[in-house]
């Protein structure tokens, strides 16, 4: 196969890239390796560059524009904020050239931007706030209401056995004799299990729980067979 050779195309890149490393120093501008190396970096340097300079001057700007309004008594934020309101269209590039060299200017658009707070302030917010958790605590109570509405159907039922008190006091007497005719012997049967238990067989926990419903004082410091004296 035949060489390629590059010709004058490759000519025409390489003298581009030294025509653009003019002026650097040493071999970065002689020689091509060393040339385009330092040509790479100085594009992206420049791309990068051109930003932060954009964003620096921005910086000099808020900055003027700040010591300005401070010295009529507002904010760099309420001072923009003001203008926009106000419908003021002035960039702040503008803005910092009046600050440093017109200042009876640059007062009259802190009026202006004054004057735009000014009719834009909303009380009213506030209210609308408080407005509905009122509302929700007035509504509260219905229920309540409602709970003691209740009661007046259970009074129309406890009004109805007026009529059956007759038969209830006769249902009553009835009651009452039959428990005084079984009170008597299960006294009988009480005084008859006292007479019986053995308490000798008991434990300790028991004979105490015994002498707490006797009301023994100091049971708890009792040992067994003091404990079954007491209780004898």
């Amino acid at each position: 196969m035949a060489r390629v050779k590059g010709g004058y195309v490759a000519k025409n890149r390489r003298r581009k890239v030294l025509k653009l490393a003019k002026g650097y120093f040493g071999s970065k501008r002689t020689l091509y390796k060393t040339a385009h190396e330092q040509v790479m970096k100085s594009l992206t340097y420049a791309y990068r560059d051109r930003k932060q300079r954009k964003r620096n001057f921005r910086k000099l700007w808020i900055t003027r524009i700040n010591a300005a309004a401070r010295l009529n008594g507002m904010s760099y934020s309420r001072f923009m904020n003001g203008l926009k309101l106000a419908g003021v269209e002035v960039n702040r590039k503008m803005l910092a050239e009046i600050a440093v060299y017109d200042m009876d200017a640059f007062t009259n658009l802190v009026k202006l931007s004054q004057e735009g707070l000014a009719s834009n302030v909303k009380p009213e917010k506030t209210e609308t706030k408080v407005a509905p958790k009122e509302t929700a605590k007035k509504a509260a109570p219905k229920k309540e209401t409602a709970k003691k509405a209740a009661p007046k159907k259970e009074t129309a039922k406890k009004a109805a056995p007026k009529k059956e008190t007759a038969k209830k006091t006769e249902v009553k007497v009835k009651e009452e004799t039959v428990k005084t005719e079984k009170k008597a012997p299960v006294q009988k049967e009480e005084v008859s299990t006292k007479e019986n238990v053995d308490y000798s067989t008991k434990t300790v926990a028991e004979l105490k729980a015994i002498a707490k419903e006797k009301n023994i004082k100091g049971y708890s410091k009792l040992k067994k067979a003091e404990l079954i004296e007491a209780l004898k």
